[in-house]
């Protein structure tokens, strides 16, 4: 059957074609909320953090929030939409969107706002691993590459373009505007997928494990938190009880998956080469995307003084080179295979982390931060499609919440874990810095306590102080500068490290081209009985 044919459910007429890009235009609508909603917050964090006096560690968890719903839930939300429905989880994720969306943008403190990007990852686990499982289980072959593809470059595109209208917002309104900016994508979505959207595809009727979905959750919330409040001090406690939560959560789950009648996450299918080393792979990819973000724009506005327009508009050329290049991306997989491709992405990312680490400096022009986005945006359009490709098509049309669950993983459990480790050695290299800074001043020792921890506390902090102690503003931004730089430096170099661990992975244990598809044709034979 054509693939065509199995969207349009209008067997051999011309309608067929136009139906089926209405459904994948409405499915990437509907990625794009939750796409949009993922990165508006990074720009405002300077806004944020100046009208809450919040602590870098707060707006580390304000940018990780609705990564770490989302990443919590997807595994579970997929599996309850390939059993009750993904259309109905499409229409309810949208459907709460709403509230999460009116509650960030009229809170009334830093922990209810963190609460509100909790909720919206969640709404957001409800309709976002749906759109990768309908495409895998409406489209097959290359239409399925190509429309990954689409959904890949346009999701990210629109991500991407988060931080430029937030940005303009804020140069007009109050930071909490930049949360309801999709509210009226929302509109727009429910409605394409109340209309377009069939029902019924390839879902089963094998109960749910309910079981193990509890234990991902808790499995994925508690490892990030733990990540979160690692470099924070006296949290020590609170950080090895997260981590001790997180590592009974996954021996469990892994027992759970093993003795399950119908498991959430078929550990055999996961084992599978093709499946495994993409999932890693694109967990880095995508976490590189967003962890850049997050610290870029609190350098572009913090250091070099930019607006919060300037700084939204200034990654627009990781926007362009990213929705130009995922199409062409799909080519390369189908030509070159998976393999490749995702070498290429990983090259260019990493120099686009060296070139930070190098180039971005208190005076860097334009053109140098322009250029470093311009290789995260070919990096992540050349890696996305394989990464996500590789996972649907390795894994039976009926698990294609798990493979789409884990797509989704992919882009927020890395984004999740990348921001919050280049989060907490930002916060860390920032404060050492600062105090190392603090300890040769002259009148140190006539300095409280208090005001040390004010000014290692954040950059926001430390030019709050700066406007109080106008005799000292100078030395004191210019400290808070470098110590910004510091700390920024040392999240670059765990993006590189960390980059080269996934080239070296995929290099030596993803399979080429011709033994890829064959053992994609073996997978598909396995599964067929």
């Amino acid at each position: 059957m054509a693939d065509t044919d199995r969207v349009a459910g209008v067997k051999g007429t011309a309608e067929a074609p136009a139906r089926a890009g209405l459904v994948l235009t409405a499915l990437i609508v509907v990625a794009g909320v939750a796409n949009l909603n993922l990165s508006v917050a990074n720009v405002a964090l300077p806004s944020i953090g100046r009208a809450f006096d919040s602590s870098q560690t707060a707006l580390d968890l304000i940018a990780v929030g609705y990564s770490l719903g989302l990443a919590a839930s997807v595994l579970y939300l997929g599996a309850l939409g390939d059993r009750y429905g993904r259309k109905l989880m499409l229409l309810l994720g949208m459907g709460l969107s709403v509230p999460a969306c009116l509650l960030a943008a009229y809170a009334p403190s830093d922990t209810v706002l963190f609460l509100a990007r909790l909720l919206g990852g969640f709404s957001a686990g409800l309709a976002y691993p749906t759109t990768l499982a309908l495409i895998t289980a409406l489209w097959a072959g290359a239409g399925r590459t190509k429309s990954i593809a689409l959904w890949s470059a346009i999701g990210g595109g629109i991500a991407a373009l988060g931080p430029l209208v937030a940005g303009a917002l804020l140069q007009n309104f109050w930071w909490g505007s930049v949360f309801l900016i999709t509210l009226p994508l929302v509109v727009i979505a429910l409605l394409l997928a109340w209309f377009l959207v069939p029902s019924g595809v390839n879902e089963t009727d094998d109960p749910v494990d309910n079981l193990g979905g509890v234990l991902s959750v808790v499995l994925v919330g508690s490892l990030i938190l733990a990540i979160n409040f690692a470099p924070v001090p006296n949290k020590g406690a609170l950080t090895l009880g997260m981590a001790a939560i997180a590592l009974a959560a996954l021996v469990g789950f892994v027992l759970r998956q093993r003795v399950a009648r119908n498991p959430l996450y078929e550990l055999h299918v996961a084992g599978r080469r093709v499946f495994w080393v993409a999932a890693c792979a694109g967990v880095i990819v995508f976490g590189s995307l967003m962890g850049s973000a997050f610290v870029s724009q609190q350098y572009l506005q913090n250091v070099l003084g930019y607006s919060t327009l300037e700084a939204g508009a200034a990654f627009l050329p990781a926007v362009v080179l990213m929705v130009l290049v995922a199409p062409r991306s799909a080519r390369l997989v189908e030509t070159r295979g998976a393999r490749f491709t995702l070498l290429c992405g990983y090259v260019s990312l990493l120099l686009a982390f060296g070139w930070m680490l190098v180039f971005w400096q208190d005076d860097s022009r334009y053109w140098q931060i322009g250029l470093a986005y311009a290789f995260v945006g070919v990096g992540v359009g050349l890696a996305g499609t394989p990464a996500s490709h590789s996972l649907t098509g390795s894994v039976p049309v009926r698990r294609a919440g798990m493979a789409s669950g884990t797509a989704d993983l992919q882009r927020d459990l890395g984004g999740a874990i990348l921001q919050s480790v280049f989060g907490a050695l930002l916060t860390a290299g920032y404060a050492s810095a600062f105090a190392a800074t603090l300890a040769v001043t002259p009148d140190a020792e006539n300095m409280s306590g208090d005001m040390r921890n004010v000014l290692t506390k954040s950059f926001s902090s430390a030019a709050d102080a700066a406007q109080q102690y106008p005799q000292y503003a100078g030395q004191i931004t210019a400290a808070a500068k470098t110590s910004f730089l510091d700390g920024a430096d040392w999240a670059y170099t765990a993006g590189i490290l960390a980059i080269l661990a996934g080239a070296l992975l995929v290099f030596f244990l993803f399979p080429r081209k011709e033994q890829e598809r064959q053992l994609l044709a073996d997978y598909h034979t396995e599964d067929n009985g």
